[in-house]
């Protein structure tokens, strides 16, 4: 009996060696493969630059323009949320007295997405009300809405346009 216990002892010990040298061997495998230069790429096959996922910002001057002069907001941003069903679409209060349209609760806001075909608006939960700010606005406040996006049909990247009652932005990129 002790005769069989040393050499399964043994067996094991020879199994736990081979498999320490093929940790070793691989580990030393691994920095030699790294340590070459990277494949040459044809001429042809460059790489494709990154998209910039930041367009909304990049809206035209007038536009900003525009929306100081007449709406009294800026800084509008329409952002995709983790889960994709809600898209957020938020700005930044300069004049209240012209901002007050879009905090008007009577008002119905709508975001539109000609390529998908849609027209999203601000759900109501059942204890919470609509999903948006309705106060009174603040200069130099940031005011939300959250408009419903179930079947995730608008997606990161798409131009939107936003709608409460007068108040129009068009080609706002989907972030």
């Amino acid at each position: 009996m002790v005769t069989e216990c040393t050499n399964r002892i043994q067996m094991t010990f020879t199994q736990l060696t081979k498999l320490f040298a093929g940790f070793v061997a691989g580990g030393l495998l691994v920095p030699a493969v790294m340590a070459q230069p990277p494949a040459q790429t044809p001429a042809a096959a460059k790489p494709v630059p990154a998209v910039r996922t930041n367009l909304a910002k990049h809206v035209p001057k007038q536009a900003h323009m525009y929306y100081e002069g007449v709406w009294g907001v800026d800084s509008l941003t329409v952002k995709y949320t983790e889960s994709g069903e809600i898209i957020r679409f938020s700005y930044r209060v300069l004049e209240p007295e012209k901002a007050a349209a879009l905090n008007d609760k009577k008002s119905e806001p709508s975001l539109i997405d000609p390529q998908a075909g849609v027209k999203l608006v601000i759900p109501e939960m059942e204890k919470v009300g609509k999903l948006r700010q309705s106060s009174r606005p603040i200069a130099g406040k940031q005011y939300w809405m959250a408009f419903s996006n179930s079947g995730r049909r608008v997606r990161p990247g798409d131009r939107v346009d936003v709608e409460i009652g007068n108040f129009r932005a068009q080609g706002l990129v989907v972030e």
